[in-house]
């Protein structure tokens, strides 16, 4: 099984848009492609959050209930919404529902809530943030990030944080890019230089398909 874990520099970057890209792009090579979200919040069906969107326009055919394993309704960071709604994440929970969809498709990919260090657990006994399902679940990260002001710099940290804490980065991928842009692709120049990763795809405001930046890295997918 291969598999993929799509990190982001914040929240609402546009994680869950390029998720379904991706999906899609590798439903189109002819992969059974799943999809799976540890814990998400906001909303208060399985279909109206983000694993329902995923799967509605990543081209994914998979049960409701194996793309999520913990919802919470409130819009609030994991550790908060569980601890108001007395429901807290586990992580075996997560690994367990994990390794079940292996057995069952060709490639997992994995989106996370917010940035890496986002808190899942925060309690007196429990500290679990998103870095330890990346670490638990065994996978290669990529970084979605907005082609927008600020991100060189929240992208270089965040890439940077990964990296200093032994987790295999793949590239970024770029959102809402504007192709005659100076800015972005400055932007994106800069986050090549001082990451040392390359800017694998780019998907533009309102678009649904990535734009991959080599022919080859359509091959990088088939690697990861």
């Amino acid at each position: 099984m291969r598999g993929l874990f799509l990190s982001g520099t914040g929240t609402d970057i546009g994680k869950t848009y390029v998720s379904a890209a991706i999906a899609h792009m590798l439903s189109k090579k002819g992969l059974n492609i799943g999809y799976y979200k540890a814990c998400a919040s906001g909303a208060k069906t399985i279909e109206e959050s983000d694993a329902g969107y995923v799967r509605l326009h990543g081209n994914i055919n998979q049960k409701t209930d194996t793309l999520l394993s913990y919802l919470y309704e409130k819009p609030l960071s994991p550790h908060l919404a569980g601890r108001g709604e007395g429901r807290f994440v586990s992580l075996d929970k997560i690994v367990e529902n994990f390794n079940a969809l292996r057995a069952h498709f060709d490639y997992v990919l994995s989106e996370g809530a917010g940035g890496i260090v986002c808190p899942v657990v925060y309690e007196k006994d429990c500290h679990l943030f998103y870095e330890d399902i990346v670490r638990a679940l065994n996978l290669p990260v990529v970084v979605a990030s907005d082609a927008g002001l600020g991100t060189i710099n929240h992208t270089v940290l965040t890439v940077s944080y990964l990296k200093s804490h032994n987790f295999s980065v793949k590239g970024v991928i770029l959102n809402r890019f504007e192709k005659d842009n100076p800015m972005h692709e400055d932007n994106l120049y800069m986050i090549e230089e001082l990451t040392h990763n390359k800017v694998i795809a780019t998907l533009g405001k309102g678009e649904s398909m990535l734009t991959l930046r080599d022919k080859s890295m359509e091959e990088y997918f088939d690697e990861c």
